[in-house]
């Protein structure tokens, strides 16, 4: 970075740090499995429900057949997208809860884009609807970055309601533009066969997660390699330390926002164009704050994200199948999967 700037309008606040406990890591993450399906068991009994049942059946939902571990990995990539991007913007000191939001308008940008294009040729459309998702969502997180440096408001506010502003946003824009008429609910006409993306035979699981994974290694490569990295980690650790470097704020977090908002946008793009192949009301509902979570349980390293996108993936799929099969209330688990994510996020991570 060139000449010193002064720091950011936000107060230097608390650094935000985190670590993989790295000793005796395989005991503890064991001990975190078993105390949650003693956990999970002991509420399930208490609802009447048989626990070696429920455990049977999320088993099978997660792993009973290559096509359920494709669910897995299709429900795992939005979380791979975002909380690398998070997971960046967090080891900048730079709070970005904005997730949810850009996710939206990374689908209506993709959709959009799919649905101006139905005659492209199929490579063309799939990777002019993903630039149109990452543009949407970067343009969502600029707009937190533009409010948050430019009127000194702290970047949790800003990027928190923007969330329900895109949200929002969205709604209009299918209940307009991208909507189909008579469709009775919110959503709009089917995307373009050529804008799909390519799904691995048998497996069912599309070829967003390949990205993701690349994204994920190059935020590492960038993160840790790169003089762009250095200063990021810097600027998280102090920020006025960064400053008196001669780093500039205000670059640094229009860099790692942008970044952060375009890798949510390509999370919305590759959920409409690999999964439901239409943008739907609510498709992304949950995306942005499970993607924090991801971050964390990954201590906020790139590569890291990657196993932890996968468990939280595994784990959905596996309590869908538990609640579709044994009929286990959707409330309890929620509750199930909070607690399985709490007790591994404590074994595994501590701050640094």
């Amino acid at each position: 970075m060139s000449a010193a700037s002064p720091v950011s309008p936000a107060p230097p606040g608390r650094p935000f740090r985190l670590q993989l406990r790295r000793d005796g890591l395989a005991l503890r993450a064991l001990a975190a499995a078993v105390l949650s399906l003693a956990c999970a068991g002991l509420l399930v009994a208490l609802s009447g429900h048989e626990p070696l049942a429920v455990f049977a059946a999320m088993a099978a939902g997660a792993f009973g057949s290559p096509h359920q571990i494709g669910v897995a990995l299709n429900r795992a990539t939005p979380y791979l997208f975002a909380g690398s991007g998070v997971a960046l913007c967090f080891r900048a000191g730079i709070i970005n809860i904005g997730a949810e939001g850009q996710i939206a308008l990374g689908g209506a940008g993709a959709a959009a884009v799919a649905l101006a294009l139905p005659d492209a040729p199929p490579a063309l459309a799939v990777l002019a609807a993903l630039a149109g998702g990452a543009l949407a969502g970067a343009a969502w997180s600029g707009l937190a970055a533009a409010i948050h440096l430019g009127r000194g408001v702290h970047e949790v506010l800003v990027t928190l309601l923007l969330n329900f502003v895109a949200l929002l946003l969205v709604q209009q824009l299918l209940a307009g533009p991208l909507g189909q008429p008579g469709a009775g609910f919110l959503q709009s006409p089917g995307l373009p066969a050529a804008s799909w993306l390519w799904k691995a035979p048998e497996l069912d699981a599309h070829a967003g997660l390949a990205v993701a994974l690349a994204a994920a290694a190059a935020l590492s490569v960038l993160l840790w390699l790169t003089p762009f990295g250095f200063a990021l980690r810097v600027a998280g650790r102090s920020r006025p330390a960064a400053a008196y470097a001669g780093f500039s704020l205000s670059a640094l977090t229009w860099s790692a926002m942008l970044i952060a908002g375009a890798l949510a946008g390509l999370a919305g793009g590759a959920e409409v164009l690999g999964v439901h192949h239409r943008l739907i009301e609510g498709f992304s509902s949950g995306f942005g704050f499970k993607a924090v979570t991801v971050a964390l349980l990954g201590a906020l390293e790139p590569l890291a994200v990657v196993p932890a996108a996968v468990f939280v993936g595994l784990l959905e799929a596996g309590a869908l199948a538990m609640q579709r099969q044994v009929g286990v209330p959707s409330a309890l688990v929620a509750v199930i999967e909070g607690l399985t994510m709490l007790f591994v996020l404590a074994a595994t991570v501590r701050r640094a």
